[in-house]
């Protein structure tokens, strides 16, 4: 963990701030690349992931951005109205489950309001390394739109839309018609709310697979059934067999058995409980690790398990 000092505190659209982080002594902070996320801790109340959102190559400060979320679960109101210049708060070292691609030629990028915060470092690192890029953002009306004058200064070759629909959903962006085709070479990469996920979601399924990247701010509502049966786990250093009853999670069994297990977001979004298991078939439930990630690992707030027994690397 690191203890951060909040150097500034900026406007950046309505309900939008933007958070200046830089080690209290003046140090180097860990690097990190385009896509990358930290754990804040607020108040030591609540744990939220945000979207590290400055360029990828300075080494003496992080940047996130924070939308004030009425009604939300409190994380946010808690951000805006506690934390103030000169707090020293807890975060974690950055981690990437939204990583751009070393393989496209092209990168399309599609961002919803606040969705565009993981977007602005993978913009930062595409221009500062010259490679081709295409960015669609959406949202209600101008004002609420971040990082407009950032935006423009990278905008080089009118290769940065905006979309303001006002809300009226006829001059909102077509992504159906934007992702109908797939241009050889290129790769997707999108973040929003929930409505503009599920639709880019289904207007790429003829992409081929490995091309299109997301990150969700909440998981996506999926009819899942109801869940039945117990499994077991096994923790490999000990042989200990704990027992996984349908209402509890793998990570409330190993909380209550003592075992050291670090969770945040609790909905496969964030990777923080990422755990190796060595036997036995997961049902996984993330929606942030890959299949060469599943043949090794599981997100134990969320996962359960397709076999009766489950060994874990721990």
């Amino acid at each position: 963990m690191l203890n951060l000092r909040v150097k500034s505190i900026n406007y950046e659209a309505v309900d939008i701030n933007r958070y200046e982080l830089v080690d209290v002594d003046g140090k180097d902070l860990p690097g990190f690349v385009a896509g990358s996320h930290i754990d804040v801790h607020v108040q030591g109340k609540y744990i939220r992931q945000y979207s590290l959102c400055n360029d990828p190559r300075e080494t003496k400060r992080y940047e996130f951005a924070v939308l004030n979320v009425k009604g939300g679960r409190g994380g946010s109101a808690a951000i805006h109205e506690g934390i103030r210049v000169g707090d020293v708060i807890k975060v974690s070292e950055p981690r990437n489950n939204f990583k751009l691609s070393s393989d496209a030629n092209r990168h399309l990028l599609i961002a919803g309001g606040i969705g565009i915060t993981p977007l602005m470092s993978m913009l930062e690192d595409l221009s500062a390394n010259s490679r081709s890029f295409e960015l669609h953002y959406c949202c209600r009306s101008s004002d609420r739109a971040a990082f407009k004058e950032r935006l423009n200064e990278l905008d080089g070759n009118g290769q940065i839309h905006f979309h303001f629909d006002n809300g009226n959903l006829n001059e909102s962006l077509s992504v159906s018609e934007l992702l109908k085709q797939h241009p050889e070479g290129t790769h997707l990469y999108y973040c929003g709310p929930t409505g503009l996920m599920a639709a880019i979601a289904e207007a790429c399924t003829g992409w081929p697979a490995g091309t299109v990247h997301c990150e969700h701010f909440v998981a996506p509502v999926v009819d899942k059934p109801a869940i039945e049966g117990t499994f077991q786990i096994k923790i490999a250093s000990t042989g200990q067999t704990l027992p996984v009853p349908p209402e509890l999670s793998i990570a409330d069994v190993l909380k209550s058995a003592g075992i050291e297990c670090e969770t945040s977001c609790e909905a496969g979004l964030c990777g923080t409980c990422r755990t190796r298991y060595l036997e036995g078939e997961p049902d996984h439930g993330d929606y942030i690790l890959d299949d060469d990630e599943h043949s090794q690992y599981l997100t134990v707030c969320c996962s359960r398990s397709k076999s009766e027994m489950l060994v874990l690397d721990l």
